[in-house]
């Protein structure tokens, strides 16, 4: 389906950002796990977030309710899912629950989509091992299908930390209910933030985590049912804050909390470098912008997600931009980095590849892009339709981490059209 974006005049208005998809993951995950029952309040409600909560369901936990969610806590006890486990385009499910999926008796597998299934997987099948997870790749290439059996010990073992920080939440989410885990992570660690999200949950369900040296140690303990809310999303917030800083105008953004610990909160200041206003309240921004931008240096180390965003912005922006320590942007739903070269190309801009980010040369047309299936090129590449005009083929895929993405960026008055076929 297209996804069509006219050029907009200035905005203006209120938003309310979208709940966060990586604490809603890791809240309704960590519920399950807990004892006794748990309200979810604001979570994002979307296909991503969905299939936690499938999961989560395929291993007996009841979870019920729609807005929020009310979720009966398995104390750690979980049943063997009695079929394959489809989670869908769900990287951080697929990641998480390989884990906890050791937690329960006997065999599980899991898989997803098409995407889903190119998703590198062999260092945390590997990591568990050591703490008594038998778990293999079911073609034995290190992506998913994967097969894992129960035995969730506990123990030492270590990961490296440039690969992909969700293996190091997976673990962690899953290790106070073994006989106590030390995670070292070696090397380089990247994305770090995604961690701090992670330990921040473990925290609100009452289960502290010490770090010292590179090791991350989980006593054996239980997580406690609670009422936790979902604060706002940076990474879908950047689409709303981008639209101002490209169209002009001035715009509050609700719902996204100064002391956040999400990595993605550095998009103001990229914004606020390439020439927007930013004013941060307690649990708001306010966006300005005269929609005049220059080019920046930015390095999105521990903000991968930020990599389309910022790729657009500066195809946008006067002067060059450059992107570096993305590297491990190439193993999300798509090669970001290569996928958004390609359809800034199509273009007419002048962009160039980089190992782990890109240099983008300032000037682009409208056209016609592809999202290549992924939720986050789609939304990105709206923005330059409010400046050149835009279609951008499978453009719904927004819907995986933003549903009512189209309806937000109207309200603030983007011209934007998702035809019904």
């Amino acid at each position: 389906m297209e996804l069509k974006v006219d050029v907009s005049p200035e905005l203006s208005g209120t938003v309310k950002a979208p709940p966060s998809k990586s604490y809603t993951h890791r809240a309704v995950i960590v519920a399950a796990l807990a004892d006794g029952i748990s309200e979810i309040r604001d979570p994002l409600v979307a296909e991503d977030t969905l299939s936690s909560v499938e999961a989560c369901r395929a291993f007996g936990v009841d979870i019920e309710g729609n807005e929020k969610w009310s979720v009966t806590g398995s104390g750690g006890e979980l049943e063997t899912p009695d079929d394959v486990v489809y989670l869908g385009n769900s990287g951080t499910t697929l990641r998480i629950m390989t884990s906890v999926a050791g937690l329960a008796e006997n065999y599980t597998v899991l898989t997803g989509d098409e995407s889903l299934r190119t998703r590198p997987m062999q260092p945390l099948l590997d990591a568990l091992k050591p703490l008594g997870v038998e778990a293999v790749s079911s073609r034995m290439n290190g992506l998913p299908p994967v097969i894992i059996k129960g035995g969730f010990r506990g123990g030492e073992t270590s990961i490296e930390g440039s690969l992909s920080s969700q293996f190091i939440s997976s673990i962690l989410i899953a290790a106070p209910l073994s006989e106590g885990v030390d995670l070292k992570v070696e090397g380089e660690f990247i994305s770090r933030p995604y961690v701090d999200m992670t330990l921040d949950v473990m925290e609100k369900f009452s289960v502290p985590v010490e770090y010292s040296d590179g090791v991350f140690s989980v006593e054996p303990s239980r997580y406690r049912g609670r009422t936790y809310t979902v604060e706002g999303d940076y990474s879908s917030a950047s689409y709303l804050a981008g639209a101002v800083a490209v169209a002009g105008g001035e715009v509050r953004i609700e719902n996204l909390f100064r002391d956040s610990r999400q990595g993605d909160r550095i998009i103001l200041d990229i914004i606020s470098e390439m020439g927007a206003d930013v004013v941060v309240g307690d649990n708001h921004v306010v966006v300005s912008s005269t929609g005049e931008l220059s080019g920046v240096q930015a390095d999105l180390h521990d903000a991968p997600d930020l990599l389309p965003t910022v790729a657009v912005l500066g195809a946008l922006a006067d002067g060059r931009t450059e992107i570096r320590g993305v590297e491990h942007a190439r193993y999300k739903e798509t090669d970001r980095i290569r996928t958004c070269a390609t359809e800034l190309g199509k273009l007419g801009v002048d962009v160039k590849e980089l190992r782990d980010g890109m240099v983008i040369e300032g000037g682009v047309r409208g056209g016609v892009v592809s999202s290549h299936g992924d939720h986050r090129l789609a939304m990105a590449f709206t923005l330059i339709g409010l400046r050149e005009g835009i279609t951008i083929m499978d453009g719904e895929v927004f819907s995986v981490s933003f549903p009512d993405f189209p309806e937000r960026m109207r309200s603030i008055g983007c011209r934007i059209n998702l035809p019904q076929h």
